[in-house]
């Protein structure tokens, strides 16, 4: 299971090849000031939903970022019985980095795939808007789309790459229950999955009634 973590130590990041840490020292109005940030790639999310069923489709994992920003860190170590891994379990869009020399479109293919098992035509979809995340951390730049899909489309079962690591569950939001479980704050989600939807409600959701 994703949420079946142990055996946690927490340890400087001397080096990485997703992230980046530095320091900017700048003058603002004639105040000198400085700024830390980390330098991080660039991503794309992807909004996916079921047409033949009318669910939206979401992938659920393990986040340890969220995990160890809401549990105690007691000499570098986590009590696992005490905080279970289900405490760093959120719940996304389909998504990915940028770190390849192919267009947007095709990364987001290929992550729909990959972690939803859907093999979608690169023209059926559709991109929503570019915008910055963590801007006060990373700056990096996100750009959603939105596709559609039906069960015919489902060639795997996704999960993710196996080789890189990823342990990705596929769930599924039925269009009614939909509202209701981005206000539900017991699921930890990031806010960019509940701009997706409030997007779909105004620009989509009526066609589906």
């Amino acid at each position: 299971m994703a949420d079946n973590i142990k055996n946690v130590r927490v340890l400087p990041c001397a080096e990485s090849k997703y992230i980046k840490p530095y320091r900017m020292h700048y003058q603002q109005n004639g105040v000198q000031k400085t700024w830390d940030y980390t330098n991080v790639h660039d991503s794309v999310v992807i909004m996916i939903f079921n047409v033949t069923r009318k669910v939206f489709v979401l992938v659920k994992q393990f986040r340890p970022a969220v995990y160890v920003s809401i549990v105690e860190v007691q000499d570098g170590s986590i009590d696992t019985d005490k905080y279970p891994g289900i405490r760093g379990i959120t719940y996304e869009l389909c998504a990915g980095i940028v770190d390849k020399k192919i267009s947007l479109e095709e990364i987001a293919r290929e992550e729909v795939l990959d972690e939803t098992g859907y093999d979608v035509p690169l023209e059926t979809l559709e991109k929503v808007s570019s915008y910055r995340s963590g801007v006060g951390t990373t700056g990096s730049l996100q750009t959603m789309f939105y596709v559609e899909v039906t069960d015919d489309m489902r060639t795997s079962q996704g999960g993710g790459l196996v080789d890189e690591g990823e342990m990705i569950d596929v769930i599924e939001i039925p269009l009614q229950e939909s509202k209701q479980f981005i206000f539900d704050q017991t699921k930890s989600k990031p806010v960019g999955l509940m701009f997706a939807f409030m997007w779909f409600f105004e620009m989509k959701a009526k066609q589906f009634e």
